[in-house]
């Protein structure tokens, strides 16, 4: 597992057990940005469902992802988009409410 989008899903996956989990590098799209880097993997978004968000703040969810994955911010993750949600939230979403 060398791409930081597999080490980004193994780490929350192993941080939080997801009922659903999507990554997205969206490097591309910040090219010539701040923090862009040629060879990209520097900007991503995350959909991330877990029971261990109910009950959470949103500040407190994506603190909890900050801390999880410090390691790639460290070492050129610039950015990273989060989508939190506990899977009552996730279900209300996908009713459309």
């Amino acid at each position: 597992m060398t791409d930081r989008a597999s080490r980004i899903e193994a780490a929350l996956r192993a941080a939080f057990t997801p009922s659903l989990l999507r990554i997205g590098d969206d490097s591309a799209r910040h090219a010539g940005h701040a923090g862009a880097r040629a060879e990209g993997e520097t900007h991503y978004s995350v959909l991330l469902v877990a029971e261990a968000f109910t009950g959470m703040g949103r500040v407190a969810r994506s603190r909890r992802v900050h801390e999880v994955l410090a390691a790639e911010f460290g070492s050129g993750m610039h950015a990273l988009a989060l989508t939190l949600r506990s899977p009552e939230e996730q279900a209300r979403a996908e009713a459309g409410g």
